[in-house]
């Protein structure tokens, strides 16, 4: 860990022993500098995640199958929208200011999740998001109801929640394609074959190549590693795509009856690379999306600021 001059050891062995006793961090509390950075960098990363994660399933919202798709659909991003909110604010709480983390979301300097610089091809892509990028999300985001900092802690309760019916509403998607006719069933073969290995991505480098996991495991911010939770979620996933009767696109998957868990193949963090550099599929166009709309929405926070400094003076002038 990198010290900061003014925090003495005292402080920081302090600080870890109270960590380690299960205690929660709050907003007022003393902190490490790398601590308060660590939040920033991961929080921040968590909320454009789930703004930037709109996009791919915002343009079919006007093509669902049904009006019932289409309101499940409409309901789930409203949803996100709302997840992004929950850790825009719970951010805040750490010092830093909301436009600031815009800015450098739109800048490139701050990352979101790769999952989403992948393509919507049809309407079985939204069913896979909602089985797998979801799924994969639960399982990250059940563990970090636990994780040390108190506001980031409470927003997970939340957000897990409703991210229980989005998986829900995904798989439900899935069931409705892979009993259907052969063309929808090959529809949903094809969408888990384009996602499965992105959503193997989504829980980051393998412990041994993570620059940041072990710090964070110690400060409980994280509460397993980056593999512990790919593997439950391979093992959650593969009895899933069993009942749909679909094929997992790894020839190297097959059950150890040592490890009781399933091995699986090598992932190809190669164009996970790429993806983070900027260069996946859909980089430039989601980001290029997300800094027209915030433009384009200028005129509503100005006038919304407006109206709320007209009550303010209006408050204060009934007061006087």
């Amino acid at each position: 860990m990198i010290k900061n001059l003014n925090e003495s050891e005292q402080q920081l062995t302090s600080f870890q022993n109270y960590l380690d006793k299960e205690n929660k961090i709050e907003a007022k509390d003393w902190m490490p500098d790398a601590y308060r950075k660590t939040l920033i960098r991961q929080i921040s990363q968590h909320a454009h995640s789930e703004i930037v994660g709109m996009l791919p399933e915002g343009n079919w919202i006007t093509r669902a199958p049904s009006l019932r798709r289409k309101a499940i659909l409409l309901a789930k991003v409203q949803d996100e929208a709302g997840h992004g909110l929950y850790l825009y604010s719970a951010c805040e709480t750490l010092g830093v200011e909301r436009d600031f983390l815009i800015n450098e979301l739109h800048n490139g300097k701050s990352k979101y999740s790769s999952i989403f610089n992948y393509p919507t091809l049809s309407w079985a892509d939204i069913g896979v998001i909602g089985w797998l990028v979801d799924g994969a999300a639960i399982v990250n985001q059940v563990s970090l109801q636990r994780t040390s900092y108190g506001p980031y802690s409470r927003a997970m309760i939340r957000i897990c929640k409703e991210e229980s019916f989005h998986q829900r509403q995904g798989y439900e998607i899935m069931i409705a394609l892979s009993k259907g006719t052969s063309s929808q069933k090959q529809m949903a073969q094809d969408a888990l074959n384009r996602w499965w290995w992105p959503s193997l991505m989504m829980f980051g480098p393998s412990d041994k190549e993570s620059l940041h996991s072990s710090q964070n495991m110690t400060w409980k911010i994280k509460r397993h590693s980056n593999d512990e939770l790919r593997q439950k979620f391979v093992d959650m996933s593969v009895p899933q795509a069993e009942f749909l009767g679909l094929t997992i696109p790894d020839p190297n998957l097959k059950w150890n009856e040592e490890r009781n868990h399933y091995d699986f193949g090598d992932i190809d963090w190669t164009e996970f690379n790429e993806i983070i550099k900027g260069n996946g599929p859909c980089n430039k166009e989601r980001l290029n999306t997300r800094v027209k709309a915030y433009e384009e929405g200028k005129w509503v926070r100005d006038a919304a600021l407006a109206y709320a400094n007209k009550k303010s003076k209006l408050k204060e002038k009934v007061i006087n």
